[in-house]
């Protein structure tokens, strides 16, 4: 048995996202479920897993129920001490584990004001004063963290930490909703948005899941800030490759790029890459072949 993970609609769900890029990141396979957000009583999806009643959820291989993201970072830190989950460094691990929980119970108005939605880019927003000050918060706790950095990456401490996963979503809200941080901090922004993790993610939840209504805000849209996506269309067959680069299993649904055909499995394989060609490792080996 695997690790089983529950996840809401990746497209609104922040705290899903953090639980997700703490395996998809440091290498750690797992089996993923999603929960469907358009039913009201998405919560009867997990019941059976008590006392989860949220997403994330994580059922360990022994049938441990995990329900809070901080407590899934630290028993994949735990069984997984080779992953990298927390720095080594000791001053860097305990900023980051400070950083963490204070993302994991802070930041109240940033999340009421701007809830994550990953399908669109807001351009007129005017954040009140609360905002401003939880932005003007991730100011400070970050230039501190760089502090403790240890080696050249772009991530707080050097190298890619839960602390990074844990903060994906609020660089998600500040890019989706152009929030006016410090140089640096719209450096590590743009360093979560060049993630290719977070692109699978945020791809996935462009091409399934509904528009929610809750979700939606009056404000006039723009451009996704990111890394602008190659081009693609759906087409027909055949293809230059026979089997699906993820699963491996006969290509039936294709796509077009600078007039070339590639093959897929289904058609969320063939949408989700279409989203977003680049930021798949194994569709760009077959594209560069």
């Amino acid at each position: 048995m695997t690790y089983q993970l529950f996840i809401g609609d990746r497209a609104y769900s922040s705290w899903s996202l953090r639980g997700w890029l703490l395996f998809e990141r440091f290498g750690i396979p797992v089996s993923t479920t999603m929960v469907d957000f358009s039913d009201e009583k998405s919560w009867e999806q997990v019941k059976g897993f008590a006392p989860a009643r949220t997403v994330p959820t994580l059922i360990t291989p022994e049938g441990a129920v995990v329900s809070e993201s901080i407590a899934i970072a630290e028993e994949l830190a735990s069984r997984h001490p080779e992953a990298g989950v927390w720095p080594v460094d000791p001053k860097a691990r305990a900023v980051a584990r400070t950083l963490t929980a204070e993302m994991h119970a802070g930041f109240g108005a940033l999340r009421e004001m701007c809830p994550m939605n990953l399908r669109v880019a807001y351009t007129d927003f005017t954040p009140n004063d609360a905002v401003v000050a939880d932005l003007r918060r991730l100011d400070l706790i970050w230039d501190h963290a760089r502090q403790a950095k240890i080696g050249d990456g772009p991530w707080l401490l050097g190298d890619y930490s839960a602390a990074d996963a844990f903060f994906a979503p609020v660089a998600a809200r500040i890019a989706g909703y152009g929030l006016r941080v410090s140089p640096s901090a719209q450096a590590y922004v743009d360093a979560h948005l060049s993630d290719l993790a977070f692109r699978r993610w945020r791809a996935m939840g462009l091409v399934r899941g509904e528009d929610l209504p809750w979700y939606r805000r009056d404000f006039a849209k723009g451009s996704w800030p990111g890394p602008e996506p190659m081009t693609a269309q759906i087409a027909n067959g055949p293809s230059e490759n026979a089997t699906c680069p993820y699963s491996g299993d006969p290509s039936v649904d294709f796509l077009t790029i600078e007039g070339r055909v590639f093959g897929f499995c289904n058609p969320f394989c063939r949408d989700k890459t279409m989203a977003d060609p680049a930021a798949w490792p194994a569709f760009m080996k077959i594209y560069q072949s």
